[in-house]
């Protein structure tokens, strides 16, 4: 895209260089001297390469700006994600700690809802794999995870 442009420009900044040299073209080619023609090749060189360098200051800050966003500043370490699973195609339960406290968040596309804070870790955030996880959850909620029976 980059290429098609810079052609493009190019182009629109030579033509009237190209026009004014046609339109001071005599019409009898022994009358042509050499020391009038401009310079065309010496003009489209110069705007060619002021163009690259404008396309390098411009990928250049683009470069600068990516490698300076994570450097804030903000001690990024506040918040951890503890753990997060996926319940459809789109919503999902993380789990994050915060100040020593571990809070359970729904999240969908459209809303994030906190669902539960815990006071107490319910898991280790630097183990997150443990495989009771579930339990602990559920003993903390003191609901059961089965679905309600039909009576």
């Amino acid at each position: 895209m980059w290429v098609k442009m810079a052609a493009a420009s190019l182009l629109l900044w030579a033509a009237p260089v190209i026009a004014e040299e046609t339109a001071k073209a005599p019409q009898n080619a022994a009358a042509k001297t050499v020391g009038n023609a401009p310079d065309t090749m010496g003009t489209l060189l110069s705007l060619g390469a002021g163009l690259l360098a404008v396309i390098a200051v411009i990928y250049g800050c683009a470069w600068i700006i990516r490698r300076m966003n994570g450097m804030t500043g903000m001690n990024n370490n506040a918040i951890k994600v503890v753990s997060v699973m996926a319940i459809g195609a789109r919503e999902r339960i993380a789990l994050i700690e915060v100040g020593g406290q571990q809070i359970l968040l729904g999240i969908t596309p459209s809303a994030i809802r906190t669902l539960q804070v815990f006071e107490e870790p319910v898991v280790d955030a630097g183990n997150p794999n443990s495989g009771d996880f579930a339990k602990r959850l559920q003993s903390m909620i003191g609901k059961s995870w089965t679905a309600p029976s039909k009576e």
